[in-house]
């Protein structure tokens, strides 16, 4: 699937639910980029900024968009990856902060 293809099927799926990609066009397709490169590696586009597995049943938490997107972006704005944010961290209304991993350590490294 082409990038810009993926973006406006994500895009229209996930706006209606609260979720925005990051107004940084740039990050935002490189992003995209990469979880295309991981469907293509794995057969499921695992969020690009953690390390997969390579097996879907152990990466089922980190399929994008993550189990952690949500209490990511109501706690800090925006997801691990800053793929996905809300509309008032786009608006710069909220600190950009870091957003920790939430992802449990014994899943990290493998």
């Amino acid at each position: 699937m082409e990038i810009e293809a993926l973006y406006e099927n994500l895009r229209k799926l996930q706006e209606p639910k609260g979720y925005f990609f990051n107004k940084d066009r740039t990050r935002t397709l490189e992003l995209l980029a990469a979880l295309l490169v991981n469907k293509q590696r794995y057969g499921y586009m695992a969020c690009p900024c953690r390390l997969a597995a390579g097996d879907r049943e152990r990466d089922k938490d980190i399929v994008c968009p993550c189990i952690y997107r949500e209490p990511d972006v109501r706690e800090f704005g925006s997801c691990y990856c800053n793929l996905y944010v809300s509309a008032d961290w786009n608006a710069g209304l909220i600190a950009r902060e870091y957003v920790p991993e939430r992802r449990p350590a014994d899943k990290l490294f493998e």
